[in-house]
């Protein structure tokens, strides 16, 4: 899939409208992690090179349509211009006269962040009123944030019907390698699925099992498969309405000869808050006091095995509560054997949310192929759904 990127000629000195994505987290009034920030530099770079002259637009948090000052992007763009040491400005609101004021008596290299989009209720409607009012100040819309491209959002997709818009630099890489993985893997491609629930992945697992060579699942939703199976999970988590789609699942890739590898052991504790002691048993031994917090150590192992033998790798979702560093090691050791595999020439990408925040925070983001920014957006894609965000820039 290819999308239409950014003009090489005609950006000099016209007033663009970027789409980002800098729903960051915040604490104590700073951004604390800066991961999405850096995410769409590139595409900034790119239009401050041309001349263009650039206001950025985002949403953070929830803020349900109202105005919410604990969601405003005032030390977003602190931040940004702390980073780059560019000249950054901040507007108190995202469409209207004062940004058109703003826009109009910009300094030249100005680049502007507009307050919080979701702070209007029309955002989340689609409301093509209220896109026509976000673009009026605006010459061309670049939409680069694959994470909000699920979306159908004015500032998303409405926007497009009223300038000139292009796909910036971080969606296309995003389309581009996704697509690459979803449509033309190089074989043997392996799914490495984890987290908590099985029905986040249901559309995944549908979409991919006749492309894929062998499936691995962890996390929460290895029990459901297990319990699939005839076994005890004692007190782990199972969605007991998921237990058939399981064993159904199970059945079929078992007809096509399709490896679906669990977990062999578990590390178990009486709850992810304890504090020890910790201890490690097999699949099919799992005490009906305790429960599975992450994959262990004979499960890395066979784990790795097949991750070592594949030319792609797609992994979605931790392989246990990795928040906490008792349950952590197993998705540790898928992200170092995945950043080992890259280095021999695998296409290991991973499928953002919580599992680009676990690989980013154990240091492995860089060392792998790609890390999508998207988590939502990422397993919609994989999916095989259209997503609004992108339909607007794809070429024939």
């Amino acid at each position: 899939m290819e999308l239409k990127g950014l003009p090489e000629k005609g950006l000099e000195g016209k007033r663009v409208l970027v789409r980002v994505d800098f729903n960051v987290p915040l604490r104590d009034g700073a951004v604390a992690d800066d991961t999405r920030i850096f995410a769409h530099l590139d595409t900034i770079k790119c239009l401050r090179e041309t001349g263009a002259r650039i206001t950025l637009v985002s949403h953070l948090g929830r803020p349900k349509g109202k105005v919410s000052p604990e969601f405003s992007l005032r030390p977003v763009a602190y931040r940004l211009a702390e980073l780059t040491g560019w000249d950054v400005g901040f507007v108190e609101e995202c469409a209207g006269p004062s940004v058109a004021e703003a826009v109009s008596t910009a300094r030249p290299g100005l680049i502007m962040v507009l307050e919080n989009i979701r702070f209007h209720a029309e955002e989340e409607k689609n409301d093509p009123v209220f896109a026509q009012l976000l673009a009026e100040p605006f010459e061309v819309f670049v939409m680069d944030a694959f994470s909000a491209a699920h979306r159908a959002h004015a500032s998303t997709q409405a926007i497009t019907a009223f300038l000139p818009s292009y796909a910036g630099n971080l969606l296309r890489r995003e389309v581009e390698t996704l697509g690459r993985v979803r449509d033309h893997p190089d074989r043997p491609f392996t799914l490495i699925l984890g987290g908590a629930k099985v029905s986040d992945k249901i559309g995944v697992l549908d979409n991919l099992l006749d492309r894929v060579d062998s499936i691995l699942i962890g996390g929460g939703m290895a029990f459901t498969f297990l319990k699939a199976q005839g076994l005890s999970v004692g007190r782990s988590l199972v969605e007991q309405e998921r237990i058939d789609f399981a064993g159904e699942l199970l059945a079929k890739a078992s007809s096509r000869n399709l490896e679906i590898l669990l977990p062999s052991d578990f590390v178990v504790a009486d709850s992810p808050e304890a504090l020890g002691p910790v201890g490690i048993v097999a699949a099919d031994a799992l005490p009906d006091h305790l429960m599975g917090l992450d994959i262990g150590p004979r499960s890395t192992d066979a784990f790795s095995r097949v991750i070592e033998k594949s030319a792609t790798v797609l992994w979605n979702g931790p392989m246990g509560v990795f928040e906490k560093p008792l349950f952590a090691e197993g998705t540790r050791a898928i992200a170092h054997c995945l950043a080992e595999v890259t280095k021999s020439g695998c296409l290991t990408v991973v499928g953002g949310g919580d599992t680009a925040a676990a690989v980013n925070a154990m240091g492995f983001g860089k060392e792998v192929s790609h890390v999508s920014t998207g988590g939502g957006a990422s397993l919609e894609f994989f999916e095989g759904l259209p997503l609004p965000g992108i339909q607007p820039f794809i070429l024939e």
